[in-house]
């Protein structure tokens, strides 16, 4: 196989114009300015922002000029491809904020070292009135408002922000300053990378590609997101993540292995010739281990193997079960739940008391609204595979 087809099939799902144009260059051994843009809009990067993180990381791996991009500045109006509703505004410090954890998380998976990093504030900051007008010369209104997420919110009168006309054109001057000549992002950028390579096209006169990687389904097959609380974070603690990839889906253990991980294509194929056999159970397993390792150590995934099988398939409570305090004697259930450093949102609190999730020593708590008295420790189960005391000062 040539040494590029893994990188431009796997883990891809198009490339824009088309992947044997892109195959050209790269055989002809030149190297390429490419980059991936992330805004610091939430505090932490899940296992299918890692996908164009992977990508990312192969290029960088062969030599290419690899640009990791901040856009601190795209963040104040926040992006809508995927919205249905305008995004609230962030501050500059709320945007600092988010960004202190985003590097020592996406170093778990790219190489810094090979992998420059920008901030799209020190172009788009100093543009004025005039240079913006010129830039939305190069698009129409029409091709923004066309798009299924915004024609909806527009159908359903829901407000759709002048400003949010302007996010297409921010990030593809993105492209522009950076010389690209590939941009990897999810599928759902493909609008907004797209605007990269008209304005090179029409102020550079150069051709440039896109290539968009495939969205990751959270375990229950929904998309990963924080607001569904099926998102495996980069930052969970090997337990955690290996407990939740257990709880893919059996259809989407194959999709793990090729999105989620860096082995090989011929063993991912062996394992989809074992799961028409072999308990999926088995071959889960062994996709948390490997995920776990990547992420952490083999040490960490060898921990998180055993701590799965004692406390999960056998019901053992964790060797250690740590204990948290609180100030109130009787609180309700649903206030406990989002004050604990367990990452717990409140609706997916409220998700895990409607599907029983949620109980206190062994009884099953029925309503978000429930008081919990805390004179005396309780034991407090969240899901299969989480378990803490509780307890008032």
């Amino acid at each position: 196989m040539n040494e590029f087809e893994e990188i431009l099939t796997r883990g891809v799902a198009n490339i824009i114009p088309g992947k044997n144009a892109l195959k050209g260059k790269l055989d002809n051994g030149l190297k390429l300015n490419i980059y991936f843009g992330i805004d610091p809009t939430s505090t932490k990067i899940h296992l299918g922002h890692a996908v164009p993180l992977r990508k990312l990381q192969q290029f960088a791996k062969k030599g290419h000029n690899v640009t990791f991009l901040i856009g601190d500045f795209t963040a104040l109006i926040g992006d809508t491809s995927d919205k249905e509703a305008e995004r609230p505004a962030l501050t500059t410090a709320e945007i600092e904020e988010n960004f202190k954890t985003y590097k020592t998380q996406a170093e778990k998976i790219l190489d810094f070292s090979l992998v420059k990093i920008r901030y799209n504030s020190e172009w788009l900051k100093p543009l004025n009135f005039e240079e913006i007008i010129k830039l939305m010369q190069h698009f129409s209104a029409g091709d923004f408002i066309g798009r299924e997420l915004i024609k909806k919110r527009l159908s359903e009168n829901k407000r759709v922000g002048l400003h949010e006309l302007l996010y297409p054109v921010m990030q593809g001057y993105d492209s522009l300053m950076l010389d690209t000549d590939l941009q990897i992002g999810g599928t759902d950028q493909t609008f907004n990378m797209q605007a990269g390579r008209t304005l090179i096209k029409d102020i550079k006169k150069k051709d440039s590609f896109v290539l968009t990687a495939p969205i990751l389904e959270g375990p229950d097959g929904r998309k990963m997101s924080k607001s569904w609380g099926n998102a495996i974070w980069l930052d969970d603690n090997p337990e955690d993540i290996f407990a939740k990839v257990m709880a893919v889906k059996d259809e989407l253990i194959i999709t793990y292995f090729t999105l989620a991980t860096n082995i090989e294509t011929q063993k991912i194929r062996d394992y989809e010739e074992k799961l028409k056999n072999e308990n999926p159970m088995d071959i889960k397993k062994e996709l948390a281990f490997e995920i776990v390792r990547e992420l952490h150590s083999e040490n960490s995934a060898l921990k998180a193997k055993d701590a799965f099988e004692r406390n999960v398939q056998k019901g053992e409570l964790p060797k250690e079960v740590k204990l948290y305090t609180f100030d109130i004697k009787d609180m309700k259930i649903i206030d406990i739940l989002i004050h604990l450093p367990e990452n717990l949102s409140a609706s997916e609190s409220k998700r895990l008391i409607e599907q029983g999730g949620i109980t206190i020593d062994g009884e099953k708590i029925k309503s978000p609204n429930e008081i919990i008295n805390l004179n005396k420790e309780k034991l407090l189960k969240i899901g299969k595979r989480r378990v803490v005391k509780i307890v008032s000062k």
